[in-house]
C-alpha cells in the first residue's frame, strides 16, 4: 500500500511595484466582456508539489527562489495543503 503523499502550494506572483501586462490585458478583456466594474487582474502561477515526505523548508525555499519564481519581478509564498 502506497502512503499518502502530502502536497505543498507554491503560489507566485508579480510584486505590487512591477507591471503586469498579461493581467492589464485580462483585465481588459473581462470588461469587454461585460464585467465592467472589474479594476485590476493581476497573473501569475500556481504549482502543487506532491512529496512521499516534506523537504527540507531551507531546499524548498532555494528551489522556489531559483527555479520557480524570478526574485527579481516576483513574489512567492509556500502553503502546506
Amino acid at each position: 500500500m502506497v502512503g499518502a503523499l502530502m502536497k505543498v502550494h507554491v503560489v507566485v506572483m508579480p510584486k505590487q511595484n512591477v507591471l503586469d501586462p498579461q493581467g492589464v490585458a485580462v483585465r481588459n478583456a473581462l470588461k469587454d466582456l461585460g464585467l465592467d466594474t472589474v479594476e485590476s487582474v493581476r497573473v501569475g502561477k500556481f504549482l502543487e508539489l506532491e512529496f512521499e515526505e516534506l523537504p527540507d523548508p531551507a531546499k524548498l525555499e532555494e528551489v522556489c527562489r531559483d527555479l520557480l519564481s524570478n526574485p527579481v519581478i516576483e513574489d512567492y509564498t509556500i502553503r502546506p495543503d
